[in-house]
């Protein structure tokens, strides 16, 4: 059908958001609104002696100034995955006793104005006793190191293993060649295009409602009433339209919370919206990890062993999510698709006085990938073997599938060796000599480099919602469970459902993001949107169908009602009603909520191979990626343009992180790059053409077949990348970012060492 599954359909929201009708956070004008910021900590570690407020509630327009004890009542942020046992990281709303990283919040303004929300917190007066910080993983882990937490044995707060450790071990000591790196992932902020804000409105009757940009409403409100100590039927949250979430805007922060207390301390609605000052200093960050890999290899190439120890930096405070990031997110995806006999992965999980660090685009699976290529790579150079041969004799076949990775995984389906293929012809791999050649003569240098990837995407026990409602003028409502952060969520699910139900996608209207319409639901993250809330959409769509022949069977007078293209037909007289006309007859009677959960809930696994060529001007060490091709197998597309919109933007994130991105603190936990003056950002002209291309397999884990495509550009594009630089490099191994000083000094220790020899 028209603008049915599978094809390229425009986005339907485009139109809103491109002639400024949009509606975010902080476009939510309420009369009487307050205006609130938060002090922040200067100091990366210091105990709080004591807090004079008096200044801040004499700067005109000040309303109300909360700390610590204002809101000690309040429960924490919780850590929803702790894996430290009996040591807590408890993070309140404000800091008690303590604060732990810059930007800790201290205390929280209220006034008629931003500005004066802003000069009061500037006229705050805090007392601190700086104490002595770790603000790397090296250092938290030195002998002696000062504790982020006291009461803690060490900064080490967690030790993770899982896999063959005498296995690994065997494989590894009876290998013909051990590739070795030891791998640095660096920190990157997630700097969305909307920072994050929030309005708290307070009702003595209806209760709390909270309006912010995140990933998801249903799931935070339980959370929200345990920190206010009150149930959720008390809370509505709101979501509108999201600039931008990739994992960060799917967790709680405090500023969530102040709001709702001010809101009802004053009787009146509050906003909060940070500024990138905020954002930098405050907002989870990703990766921030260092790795010691080592890759077994027999005589003729075949892997023998992986064996990877990591230390994972956590930060000041265990992030919602932050301690299953490296472990059991993307710690049992390590390895890939390779046939491995055996694996063992081991995390220590770090505390340092810096920002949390929790889920960012990917949330492991790239850390993990980028792991396993870097050294698939470094193996294949040290034995002579072309990057592309290496890869195609340790890929499992599909004869080999299903497969167990050993670390709890099960890859079910997929053809490896042949997207391998389809991307080598893809990239012109037999041209590339050609291209060297011709930069050679540029006095440039050129390089490959290649990465097969593999996520775990859509998985776990969560189940999804989708909630459907059809009016007398036949319009068909359906709110899911997800929410959009700009994937184009009101296209898709409008296609999947059109196509259902056989009727025009305009007679369906999607709706996301406030609980008093769908009280139920997981939220957007770890690429599950279509997998969970399409199934859930096509559910709803089926139980509205069979809801409605029940009802026509009466009203048509035929025990036999079939149902096609919106119209309900008796088979015996072909008498008909429309959704419309049946909506009518029976206002409400076609409405229904479906939940979708599965007997046995298992991920889905997208993967590809993505190939990169670099080019290095080495008077300068200025890299231009200069060709970039993959080939995704993403199982079924709903819509192949947004897939690869999705895709590029990955790749824009995964360039980024290899080249540019670095959020870095000084040795006194100060932070460096707080700014966009200070933090590299990939511009329009650092990226390259994307040729894209995909070799499906179709999902069997969910009814569309979809295996999720969020994360597959960042992953596949932070190995493929560095590989192609090290390539240009002659071997010599680099780390992310590769700056232009990196590189540069690269080169001229490779122009050096030439002319000595």
């Amino acid at each position: 059908m028209k603008f049915g599954v599978g094809q390229s359909v425009k986005r339907v929201e485009d139109f809103r958001l491109l002639t400024g009708a949009g509606r975010y956070t902080d476009d939510l004008q309420l009369p009487g609104t307050l205006f609130a910021v938060t002090l922040r900590s200067p100091y990366g570690h210091a105990v709080i002696r004591s807090i004079d407020t008096a200044p801040a509630l004499a700067v005109e327009g000040v309303v109300a100034v909360y700390t610590y004890k204002d809101i000690a009542e309040y429960g924490e942020v919780p850590c929803l995955v702790p894996l430290s046992g009996p040591i807590k990281t408890p993070r309140t709303l404000l800091a008690a006793e303590r604060v732990r990283f810059v930007g800790d919040g201290v205390a929280f303004v209220v006034a008629e104005t931003r500005e004066a929300a802003r000069a009061g917190a500037e006229a705050i007066e805090v007392d601190y006793d700086e104490l002595p910080v770790v603000a790397s993983i090296d250092a938290a882990i030195a002998p002696g190191a000062p504790k982020v937490w006291p009461d803690a044995p060490s900064n080490l707060i967690f030790d993770w293993q899982l896999g063959d450790g005498e296995g690994a071990a065997k494989g590894i000591a009876g290998a013909h060649h051990v590739a070795s790196l030891r791998i640095v992932q660096n920190r990157v902020a997630p700097t969305s295009m909307e920072v994050r804000a929030a309005v708290g409105e307070y009702d003595a009757t209806t209760g709390f409602t909270l309006t912010f940009g995140g990933q998801g409403v249903a799931a935070g409100r339980p959370m929200i009433a345990g920190i206010l100590r009150t149930t959720p039927d008390q809370v509505r949250v709101v979501t509108g339209d999201v600039g931008g979430g990739f994992g960060m805007k799917a967790f709680m922060y405090p500023e969530y919370v102040l709001v709702l207390h001010a809101a009802r301390a004053l009787g009146k609605p509050v906003k909060w919206t940070g500024e990138r000052s905020d954002a930098f200093q405050t907002d989870s960050h990703g990766r921030a990890m260092v790795s010691d890999a080592k890759l077994g290899f027999d005589k003729d190439g075949m892997i023998t062993a992986l064996q990877v120890e990591t230390w994972s930096d956590l930060g000041a405070y265990q992030a919602q999510f932050g301690p299953a990031i490296q472990t059991m997110a993307g710690g049992r995806i390590i390895g890939g698709v390779y046939r491995i006999p055996a694996i063992h992965n081991h995390v220590h999980g770090v505390m340092t006085n810096t920002a949390p660090v929790d889920a960012y685009r990917g949330a492991g699976r790239p850390e993990s990938t980028y792991i396993m290529e870097r050294l698939i790579e470094a193996g294949a150079r040290t034995l002579g073997i072309p990057a592309d041969e290496i890869r195609r004799r340790n890929l499992l076949r599909p004869d080999e599938l299903p497969h167990h990775n050993g670390l709890g995984l099960e890859f079910d389906v997929g053809n490896f060796p042949a997207v391998l293929d389809k991307a080598l012809a893809d990239a012109d791999w037999a041209g590339f000599p050609a291209r060297k050649a011709a930069a050679a003569k540029r006095g440039h240098r050129y390089g490959r480099g290649m990465a097969y990837y593999v996520e775990i995407a859509g998985g776990g026990s969560q189940d999804e919602f989708a909630d459907i409602k059809v009016n007398p003028a036949g319009i068909v409502e359906a709110a899911v469970g997800t929410q959009s952060n700009g994937q184009g969520h009101e296209t898709v699910y409008a296609q999947v459902l059109a196509e259902r139900l056989g009727i025009p996608m305009e007679q369906v209207r999607i709706v996301q993001g406030d609980t008093n319409r769908l009280d139920q639901g997981n939220g957007t993250g770890g690429s599950r949107s279509m997998a969970w809330g399409g199934a859930a959409t096509l559910q709803a769509g089926d139980e509205m169908v069979a809801r409605g022949i029940e009802l026509a069977k009466t009203a048509l007078d035929d025990a036999n009602v079939d149902y096609s293209e919106g119209v309900f037909r008796a088979r015996a007289t072909n008498r008909t009603l429309s959704l419309a006309e049946l909506a009518t007859l029976h206002p409400g009677a076609l409405d229904g909520r479906a939940r979708y959960k599965p007997d046995n809930p298992r991920p889905t696994f997208p993967n590809g191979c993505h190939i990169a060529e670099v080019e290095i001007d080495p008077e300068t060490g200025t890299t231009k990626v200069a060709r970039y091709s993959l080939c995704d197998d993403l199982g079924i597309l709903v819509n192949p343009m947004l897939v690869q919109g999705q895709i590029h933007g990955g790749v824009a994130q995964g360039l980024g992180q290899a080249l540019l991105e670095d959020v870095v603190y000084s040795d006194d936990a100060q932070l460096v790059t707080g700014s966009f003056m200070d933090y590299g950002m990939p511009r329009a002209d650092d990226m390259p053409h994307i040729h894209f291309d995909t070799l499906g397999t179709p999902s069997p884990t969910n009814p569309l077949g979809v295996k999720g495509c969020g994360e597959a550009g960042t992953i596949g594009a932070m190995p493929s990348i560095i590989n192609a630089i090290i390539d240009a490099l002659d071997g010599v191994q680099i780390e992310m970012p590769a700056t232009v000083e990196k590189v540069w000094r690269a080169c001229q220790a490779l122009e050096t060492r030439v002319a000595a020899e």
